[in-house]
């Protein structure tokens, strides 16, 4: 009888305390491989990002500091709430004390934000990039984004603390039992976070998906166009319109997997106040989280500068003096 209490209760000492869901031994298992491998490729994945563009100078461009910037949001989501939230799932309980359970949504949120923030400003520099060519570096500096980025981290932070406030302010979190950890939303704060964490940076980022596509398919149009002696004496612009092309795609890809990733979380808003609503949370929010584990597949794997920064990575070659000089570019063509 002691065996099935410890068994089926978070905390079995405590008559207060939550029950626990039971779980085959090998699904046990099978769900802390999955989950702790889905944790660790975010972590090594973006981490292989920040280190890229922080060591080598060549990449220390506009562009790339917005992806540096999604990358350390995701960096977060994968080094603390994936593992924390990944525990609740599989054991049903929240084991890491009544603190963690006031910040860790507050750090989860900023991270989340953080990290769409970073796509809608990765998706305005690439519409800037493909609609005017020659005006994008006049238009987008390093200091700009610079300012631009500490400006949207501000921002995730102030909006993450309003939102959360009563939660944050809680002496204890709300539960109705001990091994239970809720987060306390208003309505209205709900609405408010549907339109800022989803509706709005969608809109944005399909939008400019749409115009990006537009300008590169009026590229393709031009370079069909032109006679094979022009392409010949113009093989820069043809290589600029080439890469407006590839830009086009990888927002596509973006945006597809931005919406597959967010849509059941925001979703299952429309549960708000019923039984199942924390239920159908604790899953659908892993499904967004892994969104940060394949950004960093979207946005650096697709270029072959990575691959080359990645292999100066893992041998070690960036520990020798001035190999933040490599150049990454020329060596991957």
């Amino acid at each position: 009888m002691e065996t099935h209490l410890r068994t089926d209760h978070c905390y079995p000492a405590l008559n207060s305390s939550c029950a626990k869901f039971a779980r085959p031994q090998a699904l046990y298992i099978i769900m802390y491989i999955f989950l702790s491998s889905i944790s660790v490729s975010t972590v090594f994945l973006n981490l292989l990002v920040i280190i890229s563009i922080s060591h080598f100078k060549q990449l220390h461009t506009p562009t790339n500091l917005f992806i540096l910037s999604l990358a350390v949001a995701d960096f977060l989501i994968g080094l603390t709430v994936m593992p924390t939230e990944g525990s609740l799932i599989i054991e049903t309980c929240w084991y890491f004390g009544d603190m963690m359970c006031n910040i860790l949504p507050f750090i989860s949120l900023v991270a989340v934000l953080g990290s769409l923030c970073s796509l809608v400003l990765v998706s305005i520099d690439r519409f800037i990039a493909v609609s005017d060519p020659l005006r994008y570096s006049l238009k987008v500096t390093h200091n700009k984004v610079v300012i631009i980025v500490v400006l949207s981290w501000f921002f995730c932070l102030i909006y993450s603390f309003f939102l959360l406030y009563d939660h944050l302010t809680e002496m204890e979190p709300h539960r109705t039992c001990h091994g239970e950890c809720l987060l306390t939303y208003s309505f209205s704060w709900i609405v408010v976070d549907v339109f800022v964490s989803f509706i709005m940076p969608c809109s944005t980022v399909i939008i400019l998906n749409m115009k990006i596509f537009c300008a590169a398919k009026y590229h393709t149009k031009v370079i069909n166009s032109v006679t094979e002696r022009e392409r010949a004496s113009n093989k820069d612009t043809i290589r600029s319109k080439k890469s407006s092309r590839k830009a086009a795609k990888t927002i596509g890809v973006l945006v597809t997997v931005y919406l597959l990733c967010y849509m059941p979380y925001m979703l299952s808003f429309f549960e708000f106040g019923t039984q199942s609503f924390y239920f159908l949370l604790k899953y659908v929010v892993w499904i967004m989280y892994i969104n940060s584990c394949i950004n960093p597949i979207i946005y650096a794997l697709f270029y072959p500068w990575f691959k080359v920064s990645t292999k100066q990575i893992i041998t070690l070659t960036i520990l020798h003096p001035g190999s933040s000089y490599f150049n990454v570019n020329s060596d991957a063509k």
